[in-house]
C-alpha cells in the first residue's frame, strides 16, 4: 500500500467561510479534524464516540459539535487524540471498504459525485493493495461507468 496516494483531506467549509472539520477516510477508518478551543486540554473536553453519533465539547458546557455519523462505526475501538490544538477523531467503520460522502449524514449531499468516485476508486485500489501485498496497484484504474464497492465487490473484504 505503500505506492497509492494518501488519502487526501477534505474540508467541510460552514458559513461564513470558516472550516468547521477537514476528514479522510480508508478501508477501515474515517479521520475527523477539528480545532480545539484555545488552550483546551485533553482532559478539559467531553468526548462521545458512540456507533451511530459523535459529540464533542469541553466538560461542563453544551457540546460545540455533535452529529449522527455517515454510516455506524465500531465504538470501542474509535478513539481520539488532541495535538497541537488539532483534534483528531478516528472512526473505525462497521462496515471495512464502506465508501462515506462525509462524517457526518447531514453533510453528505450528492452535489460532488466525481469525488465520490475518487474516494471509491482509491478505497477499491487500498482493497487490492492489502489483499495482493506483491503487487504495486498505484498506476491501476477502472474500466467502465463506475468503481466496484470495496465494501462488497466478490464477497466483500472482511474484518468488518
Amino acid at each position: 500500500m505503500d505506492r497509492l496516494a494518501p488519502p487526501a483531506r477534505r474540508a467541510h467549509v460552514l458559513a461564513c467561510g470558516r472550516v468547521a472539520y477537514e476528514w479522510e477516510q480508508t478501508l477501515d477508518a474515517v479521520s475527523v479534524y477539528v480545532r480545539a478551543p484555545p488552550g483546551a486540554r485533553g482532559r478539559d473536553l467531553d468526548v462521545a464516540l458512540e456507533p451511530t453519533r459523535a459529540r464533542v465539547g469541553v466538560k461542563g458546557n453544551a457540546p460545540y459539535m455533535e452529529h449522527e455519523l455517515w454510516a455506524r462505526v465500531k465504538a470501542s475501538e474509535s478513539t481520539w487524540t488532541l495535538a497541537d490544538g488539532e483534534l483528531a477523531l478516528t472512526l473505525v467503520k462497521a462496515t471495512r471498504g464502506e465508501a462515506w460522502r462525509s462524517p457526518f449524514a447531514a453533510h453528505g449531499d450528492a452535489s460532488d459525485a466525481k469525488e465520490d468516485e475518487r474516494d471509491k476508486q482509491r478505497l477499491m485500489l487500498e482493497r487490492f493493495q492489502a489483499e495482493n501485498p506483491g503487487f504495486d496497484f498505484s498506476d491501476a484504474s477502472f474500466n467502465g461507468q463506475t468503481v466496484p464497492d470495496a465494501s462488497t465487490f466478490m464477497g466483500g473484504c472482511g474484518g468488518g
